[in-house]
């Protein structure tokens, strides 16, 4: 008995030693502010070795992930990357900020502070190298930043400054599959050449048709992940050499999905689920999120977190304007149930969708149904394959997966991720996955009401209803009418329900946004609108250029063709409106496949006035004259 005794003792001592010596290490860590390295690569998915991709050339990220904890639900809450950067610079949703459109030059809210600004009033020495690109004039690089500029760096900073460093890589954009320079139109040779990863190697995705220009672009594409996964190698020997790796947490991501057409810029796996990978050193091992470094993380986590977790690790107070939960740090929540993305206008061409994830399904909702996925849009098809891809559907050599991309979507669409990783089966009207449909639309409703969603008012009319403010303002004051607006977006949109009173009715209502929404719905029910002619023919001359806009294009499917020109030459034209509005139009031109002699001069007399005004990068920054151009070019006018 005494034995027992004695070896209980010993174990009950043991313990309380090793409570007492965790007590004490875990007090010495969080004294100690840890260093802060961020790796952000462009445009690009998982497409890594250690995210189990056979094909990928990646031995750094994949010996990261085995030193660190590889995040296996890490998502973009924008498929692009300047809204996606708003929201991470942020910890606000860009749908949320009003900055949700790609080049948005739309104010910020003054209550909205970066976690730049933030990291450094916690004693951080912050530095950029280099890019910014926060979709808003109000967040100013030389403000927050210590330093920003190709030559910020960490070693530049004071003597017993921890540090915040981000350094963004550019090998993998878009753009670097581009055999042509977009602005110049000068052939790049290395991507003309044979890629280094074999073409007959790419599983391709099943809405991809084989043809050599796609298999092309995506080994082409797998090269450029090569290069970029040894440029990250060089910044890791780097922090090794400088004496800082084992004071260092490392963080890499992708700012977003990527790259061929149908990832980046839309609310799939593909433009939206992200590498994630997280390595922290031993003395901060208290800021583990699993077991073990090499262990997987399952814990959701997307854009909107980043911000609150830095504050997190820092040990700041995360201010109550931040939307997202800290996943590392002493203020980590429970883990959410749902990850939320938005879809706004991209570059010139407009649209606006939601969607929400949970661990096994993606629910994306389509608000504006009567516009195609793929629309033309002029980076994005300055890629080989994605003009490779048109011609092929237009030649009628693609299948129904294939197509689905360049005609009408659907308003709802539901994925089983697990089983269908493409999303390509669309289960949104299966019966039997009703009750998952049912919840995640409910989700996605509550949570545009919870954010106060700007997408719900038109991006037409956001500078007469901000002010000298912001839209995150205006969504939180008396004069929105939120619960309306949602009300009528679902209405508008809702598959299953027509009610063209209550379209008619939000047609005559005080707000342009609701009246918009009333012309949504008569646009999308237009077998049942013939009825609302009269409605749509007053409408057609509303101040509101989106409100006009909708209903003329209604109104032209309904043979009413004289008023639905007259409403677009007139907006095209009044002085009164600007690139906004003459967009939304154009946008509308096209969708109809309108022609009309004096309609073509009208918008050839917009480009002519444009064209020798706009040189290089700022063209994809004027939609209106990039739609224009768009145009003439189909109608073979330039």
């Amino acid at each position: 008995m005494n034995t027992i005794l004695l070896h209980i003792r010993k174990l009950v001592l043991t313990g309380l030693i090793a409570m007492l010596l965790a007590a004490w290490a875990f007090s010495q860590d969080r004294s100690e502010l840890p260093n802060i390295l961020w790796i952000t690569s462009e445009d690009n998915s998982p497409m890594l070795g250690c995210y189990g991709d056979d094909l990928a050339t990646t031995p750094y990220l994949d010996q990261l992930a085995a030193e660190g904890f590889r995040y296996t639900y890490a998502f973009a809450n924008c498929p692009v990357c300047a809204p996606a950067r708003n929201t991470i610079i942020t910890g606000v949703y860009a749908a949320s900020n009003g900055n949700e459109q790609m080049r948005s030059e739309y104010r910020i809210s003054a209550q909205v502070r970066t976690y730049a600004e933030l990291l450094r009033e916690a004693g951080y020495y912050c530095t950029n190298n280099s890019k910014t690109d926060y979709n808003s004039p109000d967040i100013d690089p030389t403000q927050i930043w210590d330093e920003s500029s190709n030559r910020a760096h960490y070693r530049n900073r004071p003597d017993g400054k921890p540090f915040f460093a981000i350094f963004n890589l550019m090998q993998s954009h878009e753009s670097s599959i581009f055999q042509k320079n977009p602005i110049t139109g000068q052939e790049n040779p290395v991507n003309l050449r044979p890629p280094k990863h074999n073409p007959e190697r790419v599983a391709l995705p099943p809405y991809h048709p084989d043809i050599p220009e796609m298999r092309h672009d995506w080994a082409t594409y797998y090269d450029k992940i090569e290069i970029m996964d040894g440029k990250v190698g060089e910044l890791l020997r780097e922090l090794e050499e400088l004496g800082e790796a084992d004071h260092t947490i490392v963080f890499y991501y992708g700012d977003h999905g990527g790259v061929l057409a149908r990832s980046k810029r839309y609310l799939y796996e593909s433009g939206t689920k992200v590498p994630m990978i997280v390595r922290i050193p031993e003395r901060f091992q208290y800021l583990y999120p699993a077991g073990k470094p090499g262990e997987a993380v399952d814990r959701m986590v997307s854009f909107v977190d980043l911000a609150p977790t830095l504050l997190s690790i820092a040990g700041s107070e995360i201010p109550g304007y931040m939307q997202g939960d800290a996943f590392l740090g002493r203020q980590v929540t429970d883990a959410p149930g749902y990850v939320h993305m938005t879809r706004g206008r991209m570059d010139e061409r407009i649209d606006m969708s939601r969607s929400v994830r949970d661990q096994k399904y993606r629910y994306i909702r389509n608000y504006m149904p009567f516009r195609i996925p793929l629309q033309h849009l002029a980076y994005l098809f300055t890629a080989t394959s994605a003009k490779a891809w048109e011609e092929a559907f237009r030649a009628g050599i693609c299948n129904e997966i294939q197509s689905a991309p360049f005609l009408p979507k659907p308003v709802e669409e539901l994925y089983d991720t697990e089983n269908d990783p493409w999303e390509v089966q669309n289960l949104a009207t299966d019966p039997a996955y009703k009750d998952v449909l049912e919840r995640m639309r409910a989700e996605n409703l509550s949570w545009m009401a919870e954010i106060r969603d700007v997408g719900l008012i038109p991006e037409t009319e956001y500078l007469s209803l901000a002010g000298d403010g912001s839209m995150y303002d205006y969504m939180r004051s008396k004069e929105c009418p939120l619960d309306e607006l949602l009300e009528a977006a679902e209405k508008a949109t809702l598959p299953g329900e027509v009610d063209i009173s209550a379209y008619v009715k939000y047609l005559k209502s005080k707000h342009p946004a609701v009246r918009f929404w009333g012309a949504t719905g008569l646009l999308i029910h237009l077998e049942e609108a013939t009825m609302a002619v009269p409605a749509l023919e007053k409408a057609a001359g509303d101040k509101s250029s989106s409100v006009a806009v909708l209903a003329a294009e209604a109104l032209f499917q309904l043979g009413h063709e004289e008023t639905a020109i007259g409403t677009y030459i007139r907006i095209l034209t009044e002085p009164s409106y600007g690139m906004a509005d003459r967009n939304f139009a154009l946008n509308s031109v096209d969708a109809l496949q309108l022609a009309d002699p004096e309609l073509v001069k009208t918008v050839n007399r917009l480009y002519e006035e444009q064209k020798d005004s706009i040189t290089g990068f700022a063209r994809f920054n004027r939609f209106d004259f990039l739609m224009s151009e768009y145009l003439l070019k189909k109608w073979k006018v330039v």
